[in-house]
């Protein structure tokens, strides 16, 4: 029986139009912009200079810092400008551009590691760190950081995310079903990490393909659960997915390690074990081209660094002009005014959308029904997180625990009152957090 959690959703997944598309490789473009902000946690310093030559999977940018990422070149060529850019996020980010000599050199100090056995914890946690390995489900959060918990927090489970309950995105089903042992590497590295003889990967229903793919793998070894799940959104929301898969509820406020739990991204395990594979840190990923106005959906394998527009233009263009372009998916992804900017190690996917897909009402109002209140998987109160958020009402927000709400989007997809709650709470976030560092500081 497939596995769930409460609360949540059923949506139509819209996900034909690529989850039969096999990965393609897409190569760089003349040139290449390199965020230096591709991460939650500390910014980077940039560790090249205008004129320098770089090759691939050279480190451009890092910090001394621990919760952070260094980044590195997916393309050899001359570093042209270390400036601000802008970021899929909308802000201007200090970037390092790179002008692609199309020879593609590889650094001399890349070179694969072998056998994860022969490491320690600790050398594989130092790998992973510098290869620049995040969360790359869309959290961005440092790997490395993750997978060092407090030593009193004993790890009992570590769970590969291969839910993708958001609609359109199909990367991580394409990757489990055509490379299901570059997956399992990764997670047997990370169990290694932790000494855990059993790992999991969750997978929902709707990818029966994967789920048969990774079963067969899974199987050489006999170490591997495969779990499927049930489709519904969003399964993949890491505390979740945890309920799901171990019957474990990550307490309010709490982290997956409180529960003796690590989940990571299909991707993430796949980052993992290049580094033993072939040595090369994390300089490319798979994304996901759809959306009613793309004229050949498809999953590409992109080097970071590539701009939107020449991913779209891969895929043949758009046939119509989209109303909406989204980074990730569309419950959660964020909304684009330029495609003038870089594909980056968080960058799932990228659609274009018509008007005919999207509802552009302005705010009604709440007429109480209670939906957001039933189906929300964290059992918040939407609606009067929203009222709160939207008065202003930082007390109040807090007191309904406007912090444990991960941001979904179940109550702004099925609100009848066509509400706005994510954005309202997203911003009451923000403020919050603000004035939490301010009084750190």
């Amino acid at each position: 029986m497939a596995l769930t959690f409460r609360g949540g959703l059923h949506i139509d997944d819209h996900k034909s139009a690529t989850n039969t598309v096999p990965i393609k490789k897409l190569e760089g473009c003349e040139i290449h912009t390199y965020p230096l902000q591709q991460h939650i946690g500390a910014p980077l310093e940039a560790t090249v200079a205008v004129g320098d030559t770089v090759k691939v999977g050279q480190k451009i940018a890092d910090t001394q810092a621990f919760v952070s990422a260094p980044v590195h070149s997916s393309v050899s060529g001359t570093v042209k400008a270390v400036e601000p850019r802008l970021h899929t996020s909308g802000a201007m980010v200090t970037a390092v551009v790179i002008e692609n000599d199309g020879k593609y050199e590889v650094c001399e100090k890349i070179s694969p590691k072998g056998d994860y056995k022969n490491y320690t914890p600790e050398q594989l946690v130092g790998f992973i760190r510098e290869a620049g390995i995040v969360g790359m489900g869309g959290a961005g959060f440092p790997t490395h950081v993750k997978l060092s918990p407090p030593k009193e927090k004993k790890i009992t489970h570590v769970i590969v995310n291969g839910a993708e309950c958001e609609p359109y995105l199909t990367s991580d089903h394409r990757k489990m079903l055509e490379n299901p042992d570059e997956v399992l590497l990764g997670l047997k590295t990370v169990m290694h990490i932790f000494g855990l003889k059993e790992g999991y990967v969750g997978i929902e229903t709707n990818k029966p393909d994967a789920i048969e793919s990774m079963k067969a793998e899974a199987a050489k070894s006999g170490d591997i659960h495969i779990v499927p799940l049930k489709t519904k959104y969003p399964q993949g929301a890491e505390k979740q997915l945890i309920n799901a898969v171990s019957g474990k509820v990550v307490p309010a406020g709490g982290l997956p390690a409180d529960v003796g739990c690590v989940v990571i991204n299909v991707d993430t395990a796949v980052s993992i074990g290049n580094i033993f594979t072939t040595g090369m840190p994390l300089i490319s990923r798979i994304v996901t081209v759809s959306g009613d106005c793309v004229a050949q959906p498809c999953n590409y394998e992109v080097l970071t660094g590539t701009p939107v527009s020449y991913v779209f233009d891969a895929a043949g263009g758009f046939i119509k002009e989209p109303r909406k372009v989204l980074a990730g998916g569309p419950m959660m992804g964020t909304a684009l005014f330029s495609l003038d900017v870089p594909i980056i190690k968080t960058s799932s996917g990228i659609l274009a959308l018509s008007k005919s897909t999207e509802n552009f009402d302005e705010d009604m109002v709440c007429i109480r029904c209670g939906k957001c209140v039933n189906l929300c998987p964290m059992r918040l109160m939407p609606l009067y997180i929203n009222k709160y958020a939207r008065e202003n009402n930082v007390e109040m927000a807090e007191k309904y625990n406007v912090m444990d709400c991960i941001e979904c989007g179940v109550c702004s997809y099925l609100c009848p009152g066509k509400q706005h709650p994510v954005q309202n709470i997203r911003l009451m976030k923000q403020i919050i957090a603000e004035k939490r560092r301010a009084r750190k500081e």
